[in-house]
């Protein structure tokens, strides 16, 4: 356990840090859980909207410190990847659910 004054300061800012970025990692999870569960259902313009709201969300935790830019880069490429071999099957006249798995 800390002992000193400034030590235990830090102790109570990084469990509120803590709590912070974990509520912000969660509501990334969710976010793009609910992009997987619109892309699997074939609602691809639900599934366009929820990847902009993803993607504003990745962006906006990435500049605050709580992952690495390129980790919401990529997680961000991998989504809209997806999204577009779903439209390109769809495009095609295939089944978007296989799509891009």
């Amino acid at each position: 356990m800390a002992h000193s004054l400034s030590a235990k300061k830090r102790a109570r800012q990084n469990l509120k840090r803590r709590a912070r970025n974990r509520a912000r990692k969660a509501g990334i999870r969710e976010q793009v859980k609910t992009f997987q569960a619109a892309l699997a259902a074939g609602d691809l313009e639900k599934a366009r909207a929820e990847l902009n709201v993803a993607v504003r969300r990745l962006d906006r935790v990435a500049a605050k410190g709580t992952i690495h830019k390129n980790t919401a880069a990529r997680k961000r490429s991998r989504l809209t990847r997806r999204l577009n071999a779903a439209l390109a099957a769809k495009a095609a006249g295939g089944n978007p659910q296989t799509a891009g798995a």
